[in-house]
């Protein structure tokens, strides 16, 4: 199934965050200081983004201020976006061109991508709290996805937090480039380091290091595999 999301629409919306969600203050407070500073910014929660009934979900850490709290769709206009859009179109998850604008027509198949935190932390660096807060928004957009088998965390935080969510105790599920826990009810968490500017300009993290992770997401996929590059859902 094909879904293209705009950026004010989410294809779980009863798992979303409302608007001008109130839980975490300090968030709150800087959201409105954002909005003071660029009106015609999303400055709100980001909601997910793809195909609701997705095999794989993608979990970010938290939009970027000129990334996704500026455009409203999770890793676009920003550099980590552009790796991780052009895996998804590596592999046959996604349609579409990425352009960076909510309104390029890009729509995820078989994928959906979520964050640990939606809304825009200060100096990108979520507080403790606000990551527990937000979990249950992360664990209500998980059960809203059954068809859901595979999770790619991105980066240490969002793997401990996917790892709450999925019911797997932190301490014993370690994170790693390439980790692979499997969750009480069969779900399968993989971890990556993430995709962002700072990994890949210290060469970190490059594209096929990415990729791999891709390609054992790929190997548990629970669909058919077609011929091309990494293989991909039909």
């Amino acid at each position: 199934m094909i879904v293209q999301q705009p950026a004010d629409r989410s294809p779980i919306p009863h798992a979303e965050a409302p608007r001008d969600c109130p839980l975490c203050p300090r968030l709150a407070r800087f959201r409105e200081e954002c909005r003071a500073e660029h009106p015609d910014w999303w400055n709100a929660p980001v909601p997910a983004f793809g195909d609701p009934q997705a095999w794989l979900a993608i979990i970010g850490l938290a939009p970027g201020k000129h990334g996704a709290n500026r455009t409203g769709r999770p890793f676009t206009g920003d550099y980590a976006g552009e790796l991780l859009y052009a895996t998804l179109a590596k592999y046959g998850l996604s349609e579409g061109d990425y352009r960076a604008d909510p309104g390029d027509g890009l729509r995820l198949t078989g994928a959906i991508i979520l964050n640990a935190v939606k809304c825009l932390p200060p100096a990108n660096k979520p507080e403790p709290n606000e990551i527990a807060t937000c979990r249950n928004f992360l664990e209500a957009s998980l059960a809203a996805l059954p068809t859901v088998k595979v999770v790619i965390a991105l980066g240490q935080i969002a793997h401990v937090v996917a790892a709450r969510a999925l019911g797997l105790p932190p301490a014993a599920t370690k994170f790693g480039h390439g980790a692979e826990h499997s969750a009480p009810d069969g779900r399968v968490l993989l971890s990556s380091y993430h995709c962002s500017r700072y990994n890949q300009n210290t060469r970190r993290l490059d594209a096929a290091m990415f990729e791999s992770v891709f390609e054992r997401a790929l190997a548990l996929s629970p669909l058919p595999l077609a011929g091309g590059v990494g293989g991909g859902p039909v």
